[in-house]
């Protein structure tokens, strides 16, 4: 014990062994919910749904225990929510990307960010791209993860007069995803801890007794609780570096998001998780930084290899801080029960979409958080805010969000006399979209 608490200094922090461990546990319940939410969304890329709920596991084992031993922070580390949907809907349903391609671009992206985060280019590019189109983006893909979600659960139909509209009442699916989307904020705002997992496990349960559309119930009886882990034979190491290097152009918008919102969402959780638990220097940099950024650049490295897309750092870890983890002991425990959680993918499988649909909402609501951020009686920050979102979630197309966005600032920064206040970063995104808007075009 005494080699344990002298490699991760819980007790220098305030912290015991036995805290760390009920942090894990803590955050783990917090965060459980992606071994079900990530399979069900990427499978819809044509991935096989048992090897995913395996490969997002071997993910998150992987990330949280590089996190814990080389930054030793209480940070969890798992698949990110808003990457694999980008990786489904955009990148293989809407661009026609093969799954093979688009892992190939996340393993890519991965490679960049480390290399951002081993350099001083980090703190470059975290300067130079404006808040108001950080915020967009981050709105617009949580927008985006609402509007998915719910069309997958049948909540949310196709209309021939208003384009789209609510599924009718007198579907027992819609009528359970309702329930969900009652149940779930409920659980969170009482502060029920793993409310979203437990909120996903009552509606799977309850789909035992709702019929589908199909006559069958809507959820269907697994095959055992417990069975040996299957390898993701099918997924592991099918990355295509072929496709990404000849259609490089057409990926960059792409590519450029995959690396924006992994550093930006690694940077805010950062910023969040160590000061909720007052590990911030008095100078208020974060310790071990580079480690953890390293650490989330290696994961989605690693994650596309066994066949999930990006993996980051989760928010979710401030629900262990506050159960009084410190130490990257807390990320250990987190890991460990990842392993447990690979005996259970019989039961992750049988997952129903309207099951998953409440959770989805919920992470798209808390991705649009930064919003409150935003002056609207200044057309300036405004206009790019509401033109990504909007655009995003109306064409269903994030490219054309991020795109729209970009352009709209461009034009108002210059219209106001203030050029010299776009950086590069911003000309060269507004050449990229440009460039790309060129060549799809010419596919059409």
């Amino acid at each position: 014990m005494g080699g344990i608490a002298g490699f991760f200094k819980y007790n220098e922090r305030g912290s015991s062994f036995r805290q760390e461990v009920i942090a894990g546990a803590t955050t783990f319940a917090a965060m459980a919910y992606i071994i079900a939410v990530n399979p069900s969304i990427m499978s819809q890329a044509g991935m096989d749904r048992g090897e995913l709920v395996i490969a997002t596991a071997i993910a998150a084992i992987f990330g949280s225990v590089l996190m814990g031993l080389s930054a030793n922070l209480p940070l969890a580390v798992a698949p990110a929510m808003g990457s694999n949907v980008i990786f489904t809907f955009v990148l293989v349903k809407q661009m026609g990307v093969p799954w093979q391609g688009a892992l190939a671009m996340v393993a890519f992206t991965g490679v960049v960010f480390l290399a951002l985060s081993l350099s001083k280019v980090r703190e470059k590019v975290a300067k130079d791209v404006p808040e108001v189109l950080k915020i967009g983006i981050q709105a617009g893909v949580g927008t985006l993860i609402v509007f998915i979600g719910l069309r997958g659960a049948g909540f949310i139909v196709a209309n021939p007069s208003t384009y789209i509209s609510m599924g009718s009442l007198n579907s027992p699916g819609v009528l359970l995803t309702m329930a969900g989307l009652l149940l779930t904020p409920v659980l969170v705002v009482r502060g029920v801890p793993g409310a979203l997992i437990i909120s996903i496990a009552v509606l799977t349960v309850i789909g035992f007794f709702v019929p589908g559309a199909n006559g069958k119930m809507i959820t269907a009886m697994p095959s055992s609780i417990l069975a040996w882990p299957k390898f993701p034979s099918s997924t592991f190491m099918a990355l295509d570096f072929g496709w990404l290097f000849s259609h490089f152009l057409l990926a960059l918008p792409i590519l450029f998001y995959f690396v924006c919102a992994e550093f930006f969402s690694t940077l805010g959780t950062l910023i969040g998780v160590t000061g909720a638990a007052n590990l911030r220097k008095p100078d208020g940099s974060i310790p071990n930084a580079t480690a953890a950024f390293a650490t989330d650049a290696a994961s989605s490295i690693v994650g596309p290899i066994f066949g999930t897309s990006v993996v980051t750092a989760y928010i979710e870890s401030v629900t262990g801080v506050q159960a009084g983890g410190r130490t990257g002991l807390t990320s250990l425990t987190v890991a460990a029960l990842f392993v447990v959680s690979l005996f259970l993918w019989p039961v992750f499988v049988i997952v129903p979409p309207q099951a998953t649909a409440p959770a989805l909402v919920l992470v798209g609501v808390l991705m649009m958080q930064g919003i409150a951020r935003i002056d609207f009686s200044n057309m300036m920050n405004a206009l790019p805010v509401v033109m990504t979102l909007l655009i995003t979630v109306l064409t269903n197309n994030l490219i054309n969000g991020m795109a729209l966005g970009t352009f709209s600032y461009i034009l108002l920064t210059m219209a106001a006399g203030r050029t010299r206040d776009i950086t590069g970063v911003v000309w060269g995104l507004g050449v990229v979209f440009v460039a790309f808007f060129v060549v799809t075009t010419k596919l059409m």
